[in-house]
């Protein structure tokens, strides 16, 4: 069987080509309360209602949001709101939107992509999930057996082979469109034809896949299939490949031009009080301090060693940067490969917020003192003991760490822009 395959999705009821812009919303990790309260203020029928349903979250409570979840989604089939689309098919997604004055577009494929642990180095993860969230994850897909949003994946093309079939669906009117509050489009189009899907299959081979985003999704989605594998087997029934065998993934090229990677920025906080001598000098056992650059992400993402913006509570600000003696593959005490050990996040984790704030990820309660801004200005505006503006994780280094079999610190890529929720969905049974 192939690694990816076409399925029949679930969409929104529309017209061809329509505008389903109140209907989506961002993924359900980055929806805060009142956001959720606007996007249905919006529309009913948005679909945060089936990726946070109301309800308490203990799924022996009566009226549990997993419960509320099945139903609404049961009867959004029932009363045609949601319905199958007409045959199998591999989707095409792009995504365009405007970045320092250029136009900047990402397409993917979505399919159905066979799930495996990642021990067999098929498809791979590159960050570490929290527990309370997968818990979550897996009742809801549990109760509704459908996959409400797609994993985020990359492939390597660096002959972009599938650049022929992203025109050929591209070609066709959409069959849908949205745009979100940031003023990303998204476009899909669905491609049947058994000729340019079997290209497709072919181009991505049996992987590696690369997980970007939705970690917990993809988790989730594997320890829902080992347990209906079990329940199977009990029961005596055949083994040919159900639904939840596979999961819905978006898959861009990592090799291509418009990928964009942007870093996630650190706001520390001490376990008691702050001593911000010490932590100074600390850091200049393993840093040279130099005046901040105006431009932080831009001296950042040119610098040839690991490097930070740094601003502590007094305001004085610094750039970090690694000095020329020291080799974070020997400095750093970790079980971890030498790519590990070079990662910015790595040595940030591991030489000052390990050592000075106490906060590691062996002690999840201290990860409480630690929070994550995307602006570069906002974290070094906010109200912490410590503020560090980082450069964005390279895909060399990612795709290194991964194939090595290891996972970095939490937050260390924001691959912008994320994944609407809402544009298609896939029943497992």
């Amino acid at each position: 069987m192939s690694l990816v395959r076409p399925f029949c999705a679930h969409v929104f009821r529309h017209a061809p080509g329509a505008d389903i812009s109140a209907l989506v919303a961002p993924p359900y990790d980055v929806i805060s309360p009142d956001q959720r309260e606007t996007l249905l203020a919006g529309s009913p029928h948005n679909v945060v209602a089936l990726e946070l349903p109301d309800g308490p979250l203990d799924p022996t409570a009566p009226d549990n949001r997993y419960e509320t979840g099945r139903a609404t989604w049961e009867s959004w089939c029932a009363d045609g709101t949601i319905a199958a689309d007409e045959s199998p098919a591999i989707y095409v997604l792009e995504q365009s939107w405007e970045r320092d004055g250029h136009h900047v577009r990402r397409r993917a494929f979505i399919a159905a992509v066979r799930l495996h642990p990642f021990a067999d180095g098929i498809v791979l993860p590159h960050e570490r999930t929290l527990p309370k969230a997968l818990s979550d994850r897996f009742e809801l897909l549990r109760s509704t057996r459908v996959n409400l949003s797609q994993v985020f994946g990359l492939f390597s093309d660096p002959a972009g082979q599938t650049d022929d079939a992203f025109d050929a669906a591209m070609a066709d009117a959409p069959l849908l469109s949205a745009t979100d509050a940031d003023g990303v489009a998204s476009r899909l189009w669905a491609i049947r034809d058994a000729a340019t899907i079997s290209a497709v299959q072919s181009a991505i081979g049996e992987g590696p896949i690369y997980i970007a985003d939705g970690h917990h999704r993809y988790t989730t989605a594997l320890a829902y299939r080992d347990e209906r594998r079990a329940r199977a087997e009990t029961l005596g029934m055949p083994a040919e490949e159900p639904g939840y065998d596979r999961v819905m993934m978006a898959l861009v090229n990592m090799d291509g031009p418009d990928l964009l990677v942007l870093p996630t920025h650190r706001l520390a906080r001490a376990e008691g009080a702050f001593d911000e001598g010490a932590f100074w000098a600390h850091l200049e056992r393993y840093f040279d301090l130099a005046e901040a650059p105006s431009t932080p992400d831009r001296s950042l993402a040119s610098a040839d060693r690991t490097s930070f913006v740094i601003r502590a509570r007094s305001g004085r600000t610094h750039l970090a940067t690694m000095r020329a003696d020291v080799d974070p593959a020997q400095v750093i005490d970790a079980e971890h490969s030498d790519e590990w050990k070079r990662l910015d996040v790595a040595v940030l984790q591991e030489l000052v917020l390990k050592p000075v704030f106490g906060i590691t990820t062996d002690e999840p309660a201290s990860l409480e003192r630690l929070s994550f801004v995307k602006d570069a200005g906002e974290a070094l505006a906010a109200d912490a003991d410590a503020a560090f503006v980082l450069a964005p994780t390279r895909m060399d280094q990612m795709r290194a760490v991964a194939l090595g079999g290891e996972t970095m610190p939490q937050k260390s890529t924001y691959f912008y822009p994320k994944l609407l929720s809402g544009l298609l969905f896939r029943a497992l049974d």
